[in-house]
């Protein structure tokens, strides 16, 4: 069954040549040709202000450069994030983005859960973390149990109420071959082919 993914490119850098870039166009590729709709956000083009005070998170607007950037994420039914691991976590870049996007009464509601807990906004969603990392991604999975994308995972995207969320690891990504990267690369584009 065809899905609505909105694939938000998270790499910081504008460069054409960088492998996220290669890994959002394979996995849009996988997908179109199966039929999904498919939106693509790349971070490195918009104006993404920081958040800099509780009451601008509580009770300020969201900026005029992130609402149709806001607006795809409500529809999407299934969220791809690709971006490199900078200091074991997300880019700062992609952190600003989620802390606009991801405000109460946006993707989740306070006091609205039981108890009076924050009730999640965009439930009903899936997302993949795709990661490129300069270390084995077994080492990054094992040695440092992936915590910058766990918090991710769970802090952020399942708060609000997306899962499942479904990870892919790319790790030594400057010192692999074009084979190798090939191989990746097919792979993005059976994932988005199947819409996961």
């Amino acid at each position: 069954m065809p899905r609505r993914i909105l694939i938000i490119l998270a790499h910081p850098d504008p460069e054409p040549g960088r492998f996220c870039r290669a890994l959002a166009d394979a996995y849009r590729e996988g997908a179109e040709s199966a039929g999904h709709s498919v939106r693509q956000i790349d971070l490195a083009t918009l104006e993404i202000p920081i958040l800099r005070s509780q009451e601008d998170f509580l009770h300020g607007s969201l900026p005029a450069s992130l609402e149709e950037a806001s607006a795809a994420l409500v529809e999407a039914e299934h969220i791809v994030l690709i971006f490199p691991l900078w200091l074991g976590t997300m880019p700062a870049l992609l952190k600003a983005f989620l802390e606009q996007t991801m405000r109460p009464g946006l993707a989740f509601l306070y006091g609205a859960g039981p108890a009076g807990t924050p009730k999640p906004a965009l439930a009903g969603r899936s997302a993949r973390i795709v990661v490129t990392m300069g270390m084995p991604a077994l080492a990054y999975r094992v040695w440092f149990r992936s915590h910058g994308i766990a918090c991710l995972r769970r802090n952020i995207l399942n708060f609000v109420g997306i899962r499942p969320v479904r990870e892919t690891l790319f790790g030594q990504v400057e010192s692999v071959g074009k084979d190798r990267r090939g191989r990746w690369l097919a792979a993005m584009r059976k994932l988005g082919a199947r819409g996961i």
